[in-house]
């Protein structure tokens, strides 16, 4: 169903079609209808404040006046990314427990058809939601100051307000084990109510092909969420998934663990920073 409804809301980017009222009121039914059938029963708030309004894809199709094809094609992948990780996340069985650290902090993993093996991590965090979304959506390009497993973050090109392609590069991991990688990646990026999202995958731009000495791997569906606590609107429900192919010839032994363990690191590095820009601003004040 889901290629299919997706076929459907491709139609209405040619232009000999753009102006069909019926196809387009039927691709937003078709999308309403399968974000519903893959929420399931007793959907959680931020999956309802997503389809709020529709669809985020739905919304988007109305939107696309102005873009080239090169950028709509960009803006369904983002949404692409988006709706496939919800449906990934609105899943509740099937999750194994990789690891839990002394504070909480969990990792899990699942192994899904035609995807492989992803990673869920879940944590709170000490911060209000639109704080960490500014860090990690408004500073994308600063993370490689401090997070040590990424070396720099370049946005290539930005397509309206939520979507943008990025450059990453992954530092290597102690004793070289998984070596250099970087990705290309189309993120799209959403607020929903007090909910925030960031989703991206692998593509492609022609300002960043291949580079000589450096394994082009690939990511996605990927979606960071953040929602408020519901005991401390104050804090964060920070859920991370990742799916990532590092290609090359590593054991899945090692990827395992260093997939796992760099979400845990993450979330450690996101905490310092987040104290560090607290710290700073009360000097500041004073």
């Amino acid at each position: 169903m889901l290629p299919a409804t997706f076929k459907l809301c491709a139609g209405i980017s040619y232009l000999h079609t753009r102006n069909m009222t019926g196809l387009r009121k039927n691709a937003m039914v078709a999308i309403h209808h399968e974000l519903n059938r893959l929420a399931g029963p007793g959907p959680s708030n931020w999956i309802s404040q997503v389809r709020r309004r529709s669809s985020l894809l739905s919304s988007r199709i109305i939107e696309e006046e102005g873009y080239s094809e090169e950028e709509m094609s960009y803006l369904k992948q983002g949404e692409d990314a988006l709706q496939k990780a919800i449906s990934i996340l609105s899943q509740q069985d099937g999750w194994t427990i990789e690891t839990v650290a002394a504070n909480g902090d969990k990792v899990l993993s699942k192994v899904l058809p035609d995807i492989g093996k992803v990673f869920k991590l879940e944590v709170i965090l000490e911060q209000h939601p639109d704080n960490l979304y500014q860090e990690l959506v408004g500073n994308m390009e600063q993370m490689g100051e401090w997070n040590p497993n990424v070396k720099q973050v370049k946005i290539l090109q930005k397509i309206g307000q939520d979507t943008m392609v990025t450059h990453e590069v992954a530092a290597e991991t102690p004793g070289n084990v998984v070596g250099p990688r970087d990705f290309v990646s189309v993120r799209c990026a959403k607020r929903r109510g007090s909910s925030c999202f960031l989703a991206g995958m692998s593509t492609q731009h022609a300002k960043m092909p291949e580079q000589r000495g450096v394994v082009r791997a690939e990511n996605g569906p990927t979606c960071i969420v953040m929602k408020p606590c519901a005991e401390d609107p104050n804090k964060t429900k920070f859920t991370w998934l990742l799916s990532i192919d590092l290609k090359g010839w590593i054991p899945k032994t090692i990827i395992n663990k260093v997939l796992s363990q760099t979400q845990v690191d993450f979330a450690n590095h996101l905490r310092q920073r987040m104290a560090n820009n607290v710290s700073m601003e009360m000097a500041h004040a004073c």
